[in-house]
């Protein structure tokens, strides 16, 4: 069993809960990327979209660098910048994300806006 799998559970809510959560705390989440562009995955729900995986945190996105994606390096992108340009972006583009997906690349496909909102309803919670 993979550090990963300790720290992130089976159930997808809580790792989707745990991404928002430590994503306000630290400002930041974590992307890969290489040459050609961040690493996407096909969405389970609907072939005809892509999967943007985005973690919490570098170890847990570490992980997923072998295989097809050993050339991807982990990449931070600013909570700021997510919320601000990223996730209005992909909705545009039509991709989900993929928060904290676990060690098998497998957890919820999120619509960008219901990110959005899901994070500035928890930052919001967080000033009360």
């Amino acid at each position: 069993m993979s550090d990963q799998d300790e720290l992130l559970s089976t159930d997808f809510d809580e790792n989707y809960d745990l991404f928002i959560e430590e994503a306000l705390a630290t400002g930041c989440v974590w992307g890969l990327e290489n040459d050609e562009g961040w690493a996407l995955c096909p969405a389970l729900s609907n072939e005809d979209l892509d999967v943007l995986p985005l973690w919490s945190q570098p170890d847990y996105a570490e992980l997923h660098c072998r295989e097809e994606w050993r050339d991807y390096k982990v990449v931070p992108i600013s909570l700021e910048e997510l919320l601000d340009d990223w996730l209005p972006g992909m909705h545009e583009d039509l991709l989900l994300v993929g928060p904290n997906w676990d060690a098998s690349l497998e957890g919820l496909e999120v619509e960008p806006l219901d990110l959005l909102e899901d994070v500035d309803s928890a930052a919001e919670d967080l000033s009360d």
